[in-house]
């Protein structure tokens, strides 16, 4: 039954009892704070989820502004290529086309100016070679009649396309032209099918040429002239600073292990950082450094590097600082383990293979001088032979250590034995000697891979035309004295 409410005006619903009472039906209402406090949470988690995006993007352009750049140059260049689109004149010149520019600009814009040479001259080649081959395709087809039109280009499709994807699994034509070949299927795709409908296939082939031309055209006078990132200088940096993160980790991993002054202890807890963080870096390189001598041989003479520079010598020490990279990680590997020598033999050694870690880690730091510089060092031999020396001291005492330790073995007496610099210790079992003797193992072996690093950088430098670092002294003094003169 329904009754009308005088307090509000409204209707209300009552329920008539038999005993002659009635009930009000009240609906349940949603509490509105529950609602509000769903809604705000929402819009407050929304809003924290954004301002940390924001953070974390501008911490990334803050590490290396280089990317803040290269967004401002892809709009550059985008803004440059609309202007064929919005002005009449020039969207005439080019046809309906015009929009092809853009995807263009949009496609093969890259962040260091190797890899946008590489796909600007990749598509030219494979737009030109697809065009002047449809083209000449659709006229061959075109004069058999027209029974046999569709056949001839469905054929040549099949052929042109099924070689040009075979090209692709050829090493040499992935590494340089794998886009160009792409872009060649997709061009004699389409100019061949649309080729069977359009009448003006001349003009229509000019026209997106034409579009093409200017898209990547724009794209290199912007990436070549504003705050240019070149791919050659990227993998010189690149080598450089991993050769120096390879020097730090080995420094950090034998004070970690032999470490026992104030220093050592202090630094304990950051050698493993190190080491983790360096060789991580060093052996994860592999394919940048691949990737941007690719695109360094793409690009103009610039800075340092001359056209004909032999980057590929890069790769060559890359693989050598990776080859060192992996006997330091089974150095770390071996350290941590639970097997440990006595206190004593790490004492007696820690000399011998402190000596060599330092000297090895001096010779990657003076590679990595001449990597900076691009000048040879006069001190490059006389490290290496000090680093020889230090290798030949402790195999000398592990020598000395094997006969003594053979000695007291034969004769059950004998307790203690002399370590051939005036102090006795005593005789260990093979098992606490083989901990020891697996560090100072990987020690010479890093020493021998530290020496074919020295043999990449010296072979980089001679193929490089890298000045040497006397000759420069020597000129400059002799200018100095003729200005005084």
């Amino acid at each position: 039954m329904v009754k009308e409410s005088a307090a509000s005006g409204g209707l209300e619903w009552r329920i008539n009892m038999q005993d002659g009472s009635s009930k009000v039906l009240v609906p349940e209402r949603v509490p509105r704070t529950r609602v509000c406090g769903a809604l705000q949470g929402f819009f407050m988690g929304f809003l924290f989820n954004l301002w940390g995006f924001i953070l974390k993007a501008w911490n990334i352009g803050l590490n290396d502004p280089k990317k803040f750049i290269h967004c401002i140059k892809v709009g550059l260049a985008l803004c440059l290529v609309s202007v064929f689109y919005y002005m009449r004149p020039l969207y005439r010149g080019v046809g309906g086309n015009a929009m092809w520019a853009v995807m263009t600009v949009v496609v093969v814009f890259e962040y260091n100016v190797g890899a946008t040479l590489c796909k600007c001259v990749n598509r030219a080649i494979g737009t030109c070679l697809a065009g002047a081959l449809g083209v000449g395709v659709h006229w061959i087809a075109s004069q058999s009649g027209h029974r046999f039109e569709p056949i001839i280009l469905q054929l040549s499709v099949f052929l042109l396309a099924a070689a040009a994807t075979f090209s692709r699994f050829i090493p040499s034509v992935k590494a340089r032209f794998d886009y160009g070949a792409m872009i060649f299927i997709l061009t004699f795709s389409l100019v061949s099918v649309s080729g069977y409908r359009v009448e003006k296939l001349f003009e229509l082939a000019h026209h997106r040429l034409s579009t093409i031309m200017i898209g990547t055209s724009i794209c290199i006078i912007t990436t070549m002239l504003f705050f240019p990132v070149w791919a050659g200088s990227e993998l010189h940096n690149l080598i450089r600073n991993n050769m120096e993160k390879l020097a730090d980790s080995l420094d950090g991993c034998l004070v970690d292990y032999f470490g026992n002054d104030a220093n050592a202890d202090n630094t304990k807890n950051e050698a493993p950082k190190k080491i983790l963080l360096g060789s991580k870096c060093v052996l994860g390189s592999k394919a940048t450094e691949e990737s941007l001598a690719n695109f360094a041989r793409w690009e103009p003479a610039h800075g340092g590097f001359s056209f004909g520079h032999p980057w590929k010598e890069y790769l060559k020490v890359g693989a050598s600082l990776r080859s060192c990279a992996y006997c330091i990680e089974a150095l770390n590997g071996s350290i941590n383990s639970d097997a440990k020598a006595p206190d004593v033999l790490k004492a007696h050694f820690s000399k011998f293979c402190l000596r060599l870690s330092s000297s090895s880690a001096l010779v990657i730091k003076e590679l990595s001088t001449v990597i900076n510089t691009m000048k040879k060092s006069t001190k490059i031999s006389l490290i290496v032979q000090e680093m020889n020396n230090a290798v030949e001291e402790l195999q000398n005492a592990l020598k000395s250590f094997s006969e003594q330790s053979t000695a007291s073995l034969t004769v059950p007496k004998l307790e203690e034995s002399d370590n051939g610099a005036g102090d006795t210790i005593a005789s260990p079992a093979l098992v606490q000697i083989v901990p020891l003797v697996t560090v100072s193992s990987l020690l010479m072996e890093i020493a021998a891979r530290t020496e074919k690093i020295a043999e990449a950088v010296n072979s980089l430098a001679n193929k490089a035309e890298f000045k040497v670092e006397s000759d420069e002294i020597m000129k400059n003094q002799c200018n100095s004295r003729t200005q005084k003169f």
